[in-house]
């Protein structure tokens, strides 16, 4: 018999496997995504997309495999086509020349990025310095820099900020990319704040809902893993994000993989408990793939941990919704 004082043997250690809610698609995604599909059904294939629709292979591959032809720039699309510009939004360059080449467009840039490109270009004509926080050459950070080039500075990271420069530090305000870590954004927004203590802040938060959701839910429940596993694609930025937020909130180690045939069997040695979560552009079939991996090593059905309840959608593009038969729409 064992004594209750005796560490109970390692097979006999309660396995869990805590799964994130919410996690996966947010609104914006989920409209990108329907946004194509609902391209392709309505004007059958080709459909150009720029750039990824969104930073996720899988979803890429699945809409290739129905149609959509993804390319870097508008001008691989042949004149007359039709295009989707996708959820990370786009600089007014971009709608240019696509208008140039007289391209038939479907925006389908989420409504929360849309948010900071009217901000931008509300700040610059009122003549103020703008310091937009996120990662150079990110396709949404290029998008809004796009609004107002001469107005806007970006600030990668809090390692920049003794580099930036304005003109009167009395109109300075700060914008950020909406997928950024929100502890490190307001690091840098303090660090800027003490250099500018007249800067403004964006009129309401520039980090998306679901990005800030994602993170305060691992918050809860990494302290309480050895191991949290985020599905994402690397180009993925909230997804990268999560790792980072995962191994801060003390997570003994955090990956992040697009699927589970990237998971090491090694990392799973000596693990009693593993976190599940997944950025906001995943389809959830890609977790419940991960889940059934977990499940057939000898890990138990996961519980779901809750941080927040996420009911927001989005009504699809102005341009599709125009052509959409009653039946689809």
């Amino acid at each position: 018999m064992v004594s209750p004082s005796t560490p109970p043997p390692a097979d006999d250690v309660r396995r869990r496997v805590l799964l994130a809610a919410p996690r996966g698609y947010c609104a914006g995604v989920d409209r990108a995504v329907i946004t194509v599909e609902k391209a392709l059904e309505q004007y059958g294939a080709p459909v150009y997309v720029r750039k990824q629709i969104v930073h996720n292979k899988h979803v890429v591959a699945n809409l290739e495999a129905r149609g959509a032809i993804f390319v870097e720039e508008t001008d691989e699309v042949p004149e007359g086509a039709l295009v989707v510009f996708s959820a990370h939004g786009v600089s007014p360059a971009v709608h240019e020349e696509a208008a140039d080449r007289q391209l038939r467009v479907i925006d389908a840039t989420c409504p929360l990025v849309t948010k900071v490109h009217k901000e931008a270009r509300r700040f610059a004509s009122e003549d103020y310095d703008i310091l937009l926080i996120g990662h150079r050459g990110h396709e949404e950070v290029e998008g809004t820099h796009g609004e107002a080039p001469q107005s806007i500075q970006i600030v990668n990271d809090a390692s920049e900020v003794d580099t930036v420069q304005v003109r009167d530090p009395e109109k300075v305000i700060w914008l950020s990319q909406t997928t950024l870590s929100v502890d490190e954004t307001l690091e840098t927004v303090g660090l800027l704040r003490k250099r500018f203590p007249l800067m403004a802040a964006p009129p309401s938060d520039d980090i998306c809902y679901a990005t800030t959701n994602r993170q305060e839910v691992i918050k809860q429940i990494a302290g309480e893993c050895d191991l949290v596993l985020v599905v994402g694609s690397k180009n993925s930025s909230n997804s990268v994000r999560l790792v980072e937020v995962a191994l801060a909130a003390g997570a003994d180690a955090s990956y992040l993989i697009d699927d589970a045939s990237e998971i090491d069997p090694a990392w799973l040695d000596g693990v009693v408990t593993v976190g599940i979560t997944s950025g906001a552009s995943v389809p959830d079939d890609l977790v419940h793939g991960v889940l059934a991996h977990l499940q057939d090593n000898g890990f138990p059905p996961a519980e779901e941990i809750t941080a927040a309840t996420e009911t927001l959608t989005f009504s699809l593009p102005k341009e599709l919704r125009r052509d959409l038969r009653p039946a689809s729409a």
